[in-house]
This record gives structure tokens, C-alpha cells and sequence, in this order.
């Protein structure tokens, strides 16, 4: 089973798309995040959510059986391999994190994914370019695993 943590880092003045924050991902074998590495491993949180969202799609629907996640403007990666089973392990610098269906999955990753939308996405105007972009990687993969 893996579980995901999406947040925004607390003092940075007026919400924007660039806002920086982490990820935390943990499973039955370990846990890795970005949080308190130096060089510090922070990420822009939204740009990277969807950027995972993203990636995450074509292992679900099956177009590809490997992808290495990579957060924007950080070196914090998971990467993620599909077995003909369809069971998805993930791994953070080599090391196996634990192993989950696709559809667990999807559901570790949508939770935390629609609590940032309803938190610190939600103070981002309407028309903002990374909260649409956001809100469509969020439903595509609503989409791809119904």
C-alpha cells in the first residue's frame, strides 16, 4: 500500500502557482519526502502535483510501464514501475518504497490531490493557468482508472 502527502509551505505571502511545497510519499517498505534535505529539495507544489498527475495517467491506463517522476525545480523523484499484473511499485533513489494495484493508487494519490485543490489551490484566481491545468490532471486521472 503507498500513501501520499501533498502541502504548502506556511510564509509565503500571497498564494501563487509558484508556491513552493512537498511531497511525502510512503509505503509498506519505507518513506521518502522532500522535506529537510540539503540542498533543500522543496519543489513548486502545484506545477509538480500535475506534473505527477500527469505521469501517473499513462502508467495507469497502460501506455507505458515505467516513468520517472522528477518535481519541478528539485531533484526529489519517485519512480514507478507496472508489472503484468498490474501492480505498481515505487521507489525513491533505488530503493523499493512498496508496492500497490493501480486503483489503490490512484486513490493515494487523488485524496491528497483534491485537499490541495481545496486548500491552497483554492486562493489562486479562477483564470490562473496552473490552477486549470491542476484541476484537468486531477480529472483526467479521475478519468483514466473509472
Amino acid at each position: 500500500m503507498i500513501g501520499m502527502n501533498f502541502s504548502v509551505r506556511p510564509g509565503q505571502g500571497e498564494s501563487s502557482g509558484f508556491d513552493l511545497g512537498d511531497i511525502v510519499c510512503e509505503g509498506d517498505s519505507g518513506m521518502v519526502g522532500s522535506v529537510g534535505h540539503v540542498p533543500d529539495q522543496g519543489m513548486m507544489i502545484y506545477l509538480s502535483v500535475t506534473h505527477l498527475l500527469d505521469s501517473l495517467r499513462v502508467i495507469f491506463t497502460g501506455e507505458r510501464k515505467e516513468i520517472s517522476f522528477t518535481g519541478s525545480d528539485t531533484s526529489f523523484r519517485l519512480d514507478f514501475e507496472r508489472d503484468k499484473s498490474g501492480f505498481v511499485s515505487v521507489f525513491a533513489r533505488g530503493e523499493l518504497l512498496g508496492k500497490s494495484s493501480v486503483e489503490d493508487l490512484a486513490r493515494a494519490v487523488l485524496g491528497p490531490a483534491q485537499d490541495l485543490a481545496d486548500g491552497g489551490l483554492s486562493r489562486l484566481p479562477i483564470g490562473d493557468p496552473v490552477r486549470s491545468d491542476y484541476l484537468s490532471a486531477v480529472e483526467e486521472i479521475r478519468n483514466s482508472v473509472a
